[in-house]
């Protein structure tokens, strides 16, 4: 069976190398996301302060997958 992700929105922290990003969650917990392939295709950029929403696992919640970027 498979399992459901968490939505969850937050801010863009830090831009790392390797399409990695610092999400800071709304209850401040800092998040290591990557984004996903359809963004990757689509050359959605991403800066500093963008708000996103990300998709995170119940198992591991210090990684994600950005999933959209929000305005």
């Amino acid at each position: 069976m498979k399992e459901e992700h968490i939505e969850v929105e937050g801010v863009i922290a830090t831009v790392l190398a390797g399409t990695m990003f610092r999400v800071e969650l709304d209850n401040k917990h800092l998040v290591l996301a990557t984004i996903c392939g359809k963004m990757r295709k689509r050359w959605v950029r991403i800066t500093v302060g963008d708000r996103v929403k990300m998709e995170m696992s119940p198992y591991d919640l210090n990684k994600g997958r950005i999933t959209w970027r929000l305005r």
